[in-house]
């Protein structure tokens, strides 16, 4: 199943907190509630609106200047909506939390198709029906080798084992290039971390719901204004400390200043607990500290264009390359919004490695490599966009990264260590604590039910 769940444009870009949210709490003069929520994405939200709704008095602080956290929908040039976080539900089926809530509040949703899609070679070549068996061919290999030896003895790198159970180093460059595709594109691709960094035993060890590849034409912000619809949301209020030692209660330092409650959720993501820019007092147990250290956080980067005109194939929806030798993992996959929304928009997709790298290029670099890249796929000269967004949620300081996989050396148990809660005060959500569904918007959603319906049973108790 492809996990999309990817993060962070510029500065400078609108809020989305819904005005009704705005309005409902004009100064933010209060501060102290019986429960703190930290971070308005996906997670924090589902866990206000639960104790909002079970009559908890609860205040979400939020570090950014609009909701949503790695949801984030642009919609301030000429092109349609993109969502430059979280773009797709995953397995929109009746099960799946976020279809059902999709569906309950009437958002607009059009399919996409991973059968809908064409691979172009990279050196400008086109590949013949020989070349395509063999990429079939070493796919349905690697894929064999890694579901044979992925649970055997100790744990290594997906790459190493796919290397060792490939004959890597014998085999032909196209060969070689073919395997590198593969693992980037089918695994970096939709972990986020490098093939280098990858637990091949644990790197798919989780679940999905059945059903389409679903995408909102009008955002995802649909939901996240939803479920931050008359929240007590105080943007712009960065989290620096988190003090749980009292008898009674915590108290929260942040930009705006101090927050007491009688028990905080935090949401924050797992890059951002890795940065260590957020201070426990107590330090957290040794377990937790172990999986926030362990657990990886990977990179996602899109690339979103917009041309004069549509020059592909509009009935596709993925634009595969096949890069060549020396550029493994560079601009191998697209996604076209010509077929879901009319418009003549390409996005561009960069994972783990490169995808890391290419943060510090200038805007200009990343465009013109990107149509270099269009150019030699399509063995013609293609036109500078009109228009361009483009992400870099690695250098983002409230995200530091896209979202979680399992590293070498992790195991998934680990994120039940990092779901825990400490002294029944702090709670944790968020998708990085979600064992089955990580990676996912449903997942960080639910994860936020869990860490409220906690506080709930936890206040039945008393």
């Amino acid at each position: 199943m492809k996990r999309r769940t990817i993060l962070k444009a510029g500065a400078g870009l609108s809020p989305l907190l819904s005005l009704s949210a705005l309005a409902a709490f004009p100064g933010g003069q209060k501060k102290s509630a019986q429960v703190l929520v930290i971070g308005a994405g996906i997670a924090g939200l589902a866990a206000a609106k639960q104790l909002r709704d079970a009559g908890i008095d609860v205040i979400v602080l939020e570090a950014r200047d609009r909701t949503g956290g790695r949801i984030h929908t642009y919609a301030n040039w000429r092109g349609p909506a993109l969502d430059i976080g979280a773009s797709w539900i995953h397995g929109a089926g009746p099960a799946n939390p976020i279809a059902k809530l999709a569906r309950k509040i009437g958002a607009r949703t059009v399919t996409t198709e991973y059968e809908k899609a064409e691979l172009y070679n990279g050196d400008g070549s086109a590949l013949n029906s020989r070349d395509e068996k063999k990429i079939d061919s070493i796919r349905k290999e690697v894929n064999q080798a890694i579901a044979e030896q992925s649970r055997r003895g100790p744990d290594s790198s997906l790459r190493k084992l796919v290397y060792a159970e490939t004959d890597y180093e014998t085999r032909s460059a196209l060969e070689q290039r073919i395997i590198d595709f593969t693992l980037n594109s089918n695994f970096e691709h939709d972990y986020s971390g490098s093939a280098d960094q990858l637990s091949r035993l644990w790197f798919d060890d989780g679940s999905s719901y059945t059903g389409d590849e679903v995408l909102f034409p009008d955002g995802y912000r649909v939901i996240t204004n939803a479920l931050a619809e008359d929240l007590d949301i105080r943007l712009r209020h960065e989290v620096t400390a988190i003090h749980y030692g009292e008898k009674e209660g915590v108290s929260i330092e942040t930009t705006q200043g101090v927050f007491t409650a009688s028990s905080v959720i935090v949401t924050l993501p797992l890059g951002v607990l890795k940065a260590g820019n957020v201070q426990f007092t107590p330090a957290l147990p040794l377990q937790k500290q172990a999986a926030i250290g362990q657990l990886g956080f990977g990179v996602l980067n899109k690339c979103c264009l917009l041309f004069p005109e549509t020059f592909w194939n509009k009935n596709l929806d993925w634009l595969n390359h096949l890069p060549r030798t020396g550029h493994a993992g560079e601009w191998v996959e697209w996604v076209s919004f010509a077929r879901p929304t009319g418009k003549p928009v390409l996005m561009g997709f960069n994972a783990a490695e490169f995808g890391s790298r290419i943060e510090a290029w200038s805007d200009e670099k990343i465009i013109r490599s990107a149509v270099s890249t269009l150019s030699t796929m399509f063995g013609k000269p293609i036109a500078m966009p009109l228009d361009a967004v483009i992400t870099r949620w690695n250098s983002d300081p409230f995200a530091r990264g896209s979202y979680s996989f399992n590293a070498v050396g992790s195991t998934p148990a680990q994120r039940d260590d990092l779901a825990r809660n400490v002294a029944g005060k702090v709670f944790f959500a968020g998708e990085a604590t979600e064992k089955k569904y990580y990676q996912t918007v449903h997942g960080a959603y639910q994860s936020g039910l869990r860490a409220a319906g906690e506080i709930l049973k936890q206040k039945i108790r008393r």
